[in-house]
């Protein structure tokens, strides 16, 4: 079984080769590592940002790296992003296009994996000095929480090596 990101997607995907083992090492090198700076999880390289900026600036910036911000797809993955970050950050999910319709920079839709905080998603309660909460961060107590894309936080970016 070789596990690898659908580059049409970009999500992750499991495909099984019944492939000559030696074809299949030929094909797909197993010792994969990821660059300086960036951590390796499962099948893909993480990188948190020292700096803050807007989502789209973090997005921006993931881009120019060759990633993009990171789809948390399981527990697991979860569970590695909150062992290493130390305050809240943005990861990439979102409801831009319409609200209370959470999607991924992938495009896939929101699954029941969820770890939203208590209360969360609001937008806002509404309360205009919050503006509108498309944008979701991770809280360093592992919850998500919806907030202004506006707000200056670092942000975590994902790629496979």
């Amino acid at each position: 079984m070789i596990i690898h990101k659908n580059k049409e997607t970009e999500r992750k995907c499991v495909i099984i080769y019944l492939l000559n083992p030696s074809v299949m090492l030929a094909l797909f090198p197993l010792k994969k590592t990821c660059a300086s700076g960036w951590r390796m999880f499962s099948c893909s390289c993480y990188f948190l940002s020292e700096k803050t900026g807007s989502w789209d600036e973090g997005r921006s910036d993931c881009r120019d790296r060759g990633a993009d911000l990171v789809v948390i797809d399981s527990s697991e993955e979860q569970d590695f992003l909150v062992s290493f970050i130390q305050k809240p950050t943005w990861i990439g999910l979102n409801d831009k296009e319409e609200e209370g319709r959470w999607k991924w920079v992938d495009g896939t839709p929101l699954s029941f994996l969820t770890y939203w905080r208590t209360g969360q998603p609001d937008n806002g309660d509404g309360d205009p000095q919050w503006g509108e909460e498309d944008c979701v961060h991770i809280r360093t107590d592992s919850s998500w929480n919806d907030l202004s894309c506006g707000n200056s936080l670092p942000w975590v970016c994902e790629k496979l090596p």
